[in-house]
């Protein structure tokens, strides 16, 4: 059950409080003297604490309730904490506030206050749980999914970059061609470095093509080699990327990109292992594990004739999808931190910045805006300014044509009394998102 612990040396405060909270299914605590209620804390599990401010009779100067903070918050850092007080120590109260508690109330204290108060503050200490056992729950897995698996520093923090991974790894040790799709710049090479590296063929070649970066008329050629004079300056024999990777992993990023007659021979290499080189008769034969990328729409292109149906269905086995940087708002600090190697500090603004941009160019966008800033920062933090990020698309990412804006909820909380939940419940949002708003909005302190 919601408990509230209520620390004042007045037991009918106590009383009166406790009778309050009670009749709004709120189990109440008292304890008369700060030690009380320290051993209070100690032994139960309370949710928020209502303190005063002078414990000792003729005393108002507000000290021993500074001292009591201090102490709560030394031992329960996040514990949600109302202060009482007279009027002639507001000013007290204010400085505590500022210093982490989460609201004062000057006494005699009014009902409806105090209960949308404490009633917030249940209902921000429940959400704090929940977030706090969901990063535990998420640090595990990727602290699991590193023990079991060869991630190669991989950076991440999200919920949908560890599926991502879980399943990659899963399918790592099979010999299944894999087709991971997902937006340029996703880090969808890091992906099949990853498969390769927790494979059965991890100790052989990782060969890399980027199909979409070679003219039409080479392609065949990097892939399945040439003989001398095949095409015009093949002034001697090569080897394809096929026979390079023998043994090992080849990876085909843009794999749209290739052309029908490529698509043909690639086709016949994964059924058969076999292909000939440009301008050869002799046939070749090799192992290799085939992983292929795309950012494009397949499905469309074998419509439209510019991509065979067969080589899509022997490609996809497995598809491993990686989703855009904008869907892994979780992974945007870690990568900036990570980008940064300790160069520079990001301050608050350019943090938000960072979380509230849309990121079209994902991960490889993100490097680049750190890079630069790294590089113009000196030896102050990194600025918003710095980060150089198109103003309109940073809107974009924070609002859009159903964000309720400050004033709808401030009407929302108003018209509710102060209560988060009912708020929340009219604007159709979860209490955690209109937490959000209410902090980014600078309604925290009015609620």
């Amino acid at each position: 059950m919601r408990t509230v612990l209520i620390i004042d040396d007045n037991p009918a405060v106590g009383e009166a409080l406790s009778l309050l909270l009670s009749l709004h299914d709120v189990r109440p605590l008292v304890a008369l003297t700060p030690e009380d209620g320290l051993a209070t804390l100690a032994r139960q599990s309370v949710d928020v604490v209502i303190q005063d401010m002078n414990f000792t009779a003729d005393t108002t100067s507000g000290e021993e309730g500074v001292e009591l903070f201090r102490a709560i918050r030394q031992r329960h850092a996040d514990l949600p904490l109302i202060l009482l007080t007279a009027w002639t120590h507001l000013e007290t109260a204010v400085e505590l506030v500022k210093a982490g508690a989460a609201d004062y109330l000057a006494k005699p204290w009014d009902d409806a206050k105090l209960l949308a108060t404490v009633e917030n503050l249940l209902e921000l200490s429940e959400s704090t749980r929940e977030v706090n056992r969901t990063r535990m729950e998420r640090r595990k897995r990727r602290e699991d999914l590193q023990r079991r698996y060869n991630l190669d520093g991989l950076v991440f923090a999200s919920e949908a970059m560890a599926r991502t991974i879980d399943l990659a790894c899963q399918v790592a040790r099979s010999e299944v061609p894999v087709l991971i799709t997902g937006p340029n710049g996703s880090g969808k090479e890091r992906i099949a470095a990853i498969v390769h590296a927790n494979s059965s063929v991890k100790n052989g070649p990782f060969v890399a093509v980027n199909c979409g970066a070679l003219p039409g008329e080479l392609i065949e050629a990097e892939l399945f080699g040439a003989e001398a004079g095949a095409y015009t300056g093949a002034n001697k024999a090569r080897e394809g990327r096929f026979e390079l990777a023998d043994g090992g992993t080849l990876f085909l990023d843009e794999i749209g990109n290739l052309p029908l007659p490529g698509q043909v021979k690639l086709l016949r290499v994964l059924e058969t292992g076999q292909f000939e080189r440009l301008g050869s008769g002799r046939t070749r034969k090799v192992k290799v594990r085939v992983l292929s990328a795309t950012n494009a729409d397949l499905k469309s292109m074998i419509r439209a004739g510019t991509f065979r149906e067969d080589l899509y269905y022997r490609l996809n086995v497995i598809d491993v999808n990686l989703p855009p940087l904008a869907e892994r708002i979780d992974d945007i600090l870690p990568l900036a931190e990570h980008f940064l190697a300790g160069r520079a500090q990001l301050n608050e603004a350019a943090r938000e910045a960072l979380l509230t941009y849309a990121w079209p160019g994902n991960v490889r966008e993100l490097k680049n805006a750190i890079e630069r800033a790294a590089l113009l920062t000196g030896s102050g933090p990194i600025t918003p300014e710095l980060l150089n990020l198109p103003q309109h698309a940073g809107a974009v990412a924070v609002r859009n044509l159903d964000e309720p804006s400050r004033e709808v909820v401030e009407a929302a909380l108003q018209k509710a009394d102060g209560v988060v939940s009912r708020a929340a419940q009219t604007l159709g949002l979860s209490r955690q998102a209109l937490y959000r708003r209410m902090e980014r909005y600078g309604l925290m302190t009015q609620a």
